[in-house]
């Protein structure tokens, strides 16, 4: 009998970008508002393949980017592996998602680059439409909820190879 795989909050998580170097993540919220998805906080610093770093220290990093995905699947997929829990998580009251109606595009069409119709949230708060992104809004992380193999791209190069509107 499989078992179960199961992931809870303050979980890392060893993500190989490339044969030599690493980045971590690690499990810090399910927001409700977002199909109770997993929220991520990936760190900056790379490390080496073969570094067994203290998770206490990699925790301590600069945050990359903050995103929605779910990491079992990353797991399942080989993409990252769950390598150790800690209860320090950060603080996730201030940590903001945007989404847009403008997203996607029926075949043929051109997509909106630019949203003038933003939404935007807190970890498992009502989303609030703003309309045009002002001031700290414009830092808000996309909301979607992305594949495991999006992550990785994100961790490798600091974006998302999906197209998505801009703000301006």
């Amino acid at each position: 009998m499989a078992r179960k795989l199961k992931t809870k909050i303050g979980d890392v998580f060893s993500v190989p970008i490339n044969d030599e170097e690493k980045r971590y993540m690690q499990l810090i919220a399910f927001d409700l508002t977002q199909l109770n998805s997993d929220v991520i906080r990936a760190f900056k610093k790379t490390y080496s393949i073969n570094d067994k770093p203290i998770l206490e220290e990699v925790i301590k990093d600069e945050i990359f980017f903050y995103a929605h995905c779910v990491t079992k699947f990353g797991i399942k997929l080989n993409l990252w592996e769950k390598v150790g829990n800690i209860e320090n998580i950060g603080n996730i009251k201030d940590v903001i998602f945007k989404s847009t109606n403008d997203y996607g595009h029926k075949k043929g069409e051109e997509p909106i680059k630019v949203s003038n119709d933003w939404y935007i949230w807190h970890i498992s708060e009502d989303r609030i439409r703003v309309g045009k992104l002002d001031g700290n809004n414009r830092n808000a992380e996309i909301g979607l909820v992305v594949n495991p193999y999006d992550i990785v791209d994100r961790m490798k190069t600091g974006k998302y190879n999906f197209f998505y509107p801009d703000f301006e």
